[in-house]
């Protein structure tokens, strides 16, 4: 029997322990998780009836073999959400799939929103040259922003920061406008001092030549891209989903013990040997044949102690991440006018993500829980539920304020941007704080390339998931990690170039290939 140990239940430790398991070959899994919830930063908070995902989770994915994962977990639904039946909306639904008023594990169809809230207006995300974007910039920001593109196509820049990566996509006057301090409050940098490699994941096809192509070069039988307007998202949010796959893996035979700390690592003639992690103050060690990791880089190569070189234990104690805050507030109303076209309960704006590029406050962005899912929110048509998102350092002076500070902070904010009155209500708040949520792109960083080779070359250890490689992964990338690492460990290969090869293709993340009419 292959006994198998995973590091980590979030998305890609819990497809891994699924994948073995399905196989149905008499693989052992046993899954350590630190915490004591599931899900990693795809878990959903329930707090008083109101649900809050962490980081917004869209399920989408180019890859097929994910989408019909996501489906055979859980099923599409057959009916509309209660949301589509009050408004009348129509809604793509699956023959025979379950309602979402009687059942809970199904999977809803939602659109697509989010627009940047900038200069206290909306402005398509990703930015488009359109009408309404050069009616809120106005006549001579447009001209300048026009101008600077201009001087950037024809005086390009050496792409060896991401801030030169975004002016030769767009321009100096465009990047300070939309990019410059957005980047600044996520990682806690200038755009300059963080390595291209971030813009070249995570922006990727997306360039003012890009937006003018969608807006006049659709011709008949050209394939154009943009991006996805709908996506899949579970009743109860990600966390959700990822409990029932917890549940399945249990009903498979599989051990997922919580609250399971992984704090030291054996290591023995190019081997894994044990695992060792501390639970209830008492310390487990546990012996397998293979040793898959999604727990940060840093964390990992510590724990290995005096098996790691110098100077990769130098490089992997330098790996920079940023930490996460996100602050759910329960509100009877928003300032903010819905004045498109789409639907709402209570007339709310129809944005999933509002991404907040006002430099006079902290906020990063918004989620509006009620369009992830109506069935998130207790009351959605009475009230409106949100997460406020932080981007910030475990143990800074925002990561340190009390919870009652916190909340408050975040309220004075939304009134600030006249998100809502000063008078408005909080009906409820809570606040959740997420470690190493981002691996960033900057200091030891550049250095990564010696340490991958040492943890390769341990041949029962597999790394995957958005920590286990140092990469901003998607979901959906960090799920085919972990099937290109059981197929391997499966078919009795060492190599992990595969593995590794996930997400690097010069392609933008949420885009979608359509034929132009």
């Amino acid at each position: 029997m292959n006994r198998i140990v995973i590091i980590g239940a979030g998305p890609a430790g819990l497809t891994a322990a699924y994948e073995f398991l399905k196989l149905n070959k008499g693989y052992e899994v046993t899954v350590l998780e630190a915490t004591g919830a599931i899900g990693g930063i795809a878990r959903t908070i329930e707090h008083h009836g109101n649900r809050m995902d962490i980081g917004g989770h869209r399920f989408f994915s180019k890859d097929e073999t994910v989408n019909a994962w996501w489906r055979n977990v859980m099923p599409r639904q057959g009916a509309p959400a209660i949301d589509d039946l009050i408004l009348k909306r129509n809604v793509e639904t699956v023959a025979g799939g379950p309602d979402p008023e009687t059942a809970d594990r199904v999977m809803l169809k939602r659109r697509r929103v989010s627009r940047i809230y900038y200069l206290k207006k909306f402005f398509d995300y990703p930015v488009t040259m359109s009408i309404q974007t050069i009616k809120n910039l106005g006549l001579w920001r447009t001209f300048k922003a026009g101008m600077s593109y201009l001087w950037s196509a024809v005086f390009r820049k050496k792409e060896d920061s991401l801030e030169n990566f975004y002016i030769n996509r767009f321009g100096r006057v465009l990047y300070g406008m939309f990019f410059e301090d957005y980047t600044t409050k996520v990682w806690g940098r200038a755009p300059k001092d963080i390595s291209a490699d971030w813009g070249a994941q995570r922006v990727k096809g997306l360039s003012i030549v890009a937006l003018l192509k969608n807006i006049f070069g659709k011709k008949k039988g050209h394939v154009e891209t943009s991006l996805i307007t709908e996506f899949l998202y579970p009743k109860y949010g990600p966390g959700q989903l990822w409990e029932c796959v917890a549940e399945d893996i249990r009903a498979m035979g599989g051990a997922i013990v919580m609250d399971a700390a992984v704090d030291r690592i054996a290591v023995k003639d190019g081997r894994i040997v044990s695992a060792s992690y501390r639970k209830d103050g008492a310390t487990t060690t546990v012996k397998a044949d293979h040793f898959i990791s999604t727990m940060p880089i840093k964390d990992l190569v510590q724990s290995m102690g005096e098996a790691v070189p110098a100077d990769v234990k130098a490089v992997a104690a330098g790996l920079p991440y940023r930490d996460f805050v996100t602050i759910g507030l329960l509100l009877p109303k928003l300032n903010l006018k819905n004045e498109t076209d789409l639907a709402t309960l209570g007339n709310i704006v129809p944005d999933c993500w509002i991404y907040v590029q006002e430099t006079e406050v902290k906020l990063g962005r918004i989620q509006i829980f009620n369009n992830w899912s109506p069935y998130m929110v207790k009351d959605p048509q009475h009230t409106v539920w949100i997460g406020l998102e932080y981007f910030c350092q475990e143990n800074d002076a925002f990561w340190n304020l009390s919870d009652a500070d916190a909340k408050e902070l975040a309220r004075t904010e939304l009134v600030k941007m006249g998100v809502i009155d000063a008078e408005t209500p909080v009906l409820d708040a809570v606040r959740a704080k997420v470690v190493k949520a981002y691996p960033a792109y900057f200091d030891a960083y550049a250095k990564i390339g010696t340490v991958i080779p040492f943890l390769d070359s341990i041949e029962n250890l597999w790394c995957i998931g958005r920590n286990g490689q140092h990469r901003y992964n998607n979901m959906d990338h960090s799920m085919v990690t972990a099937f290109r690492a059981v197929q391997s460990i499966d078919a009795g290969l060492t190599d992990k170039k595969a593995v590794w090869e996930v997400n690097t293709e010069v392609e933008y993340h949420e885009e979608k290939k359509t034929d132009a009419k």
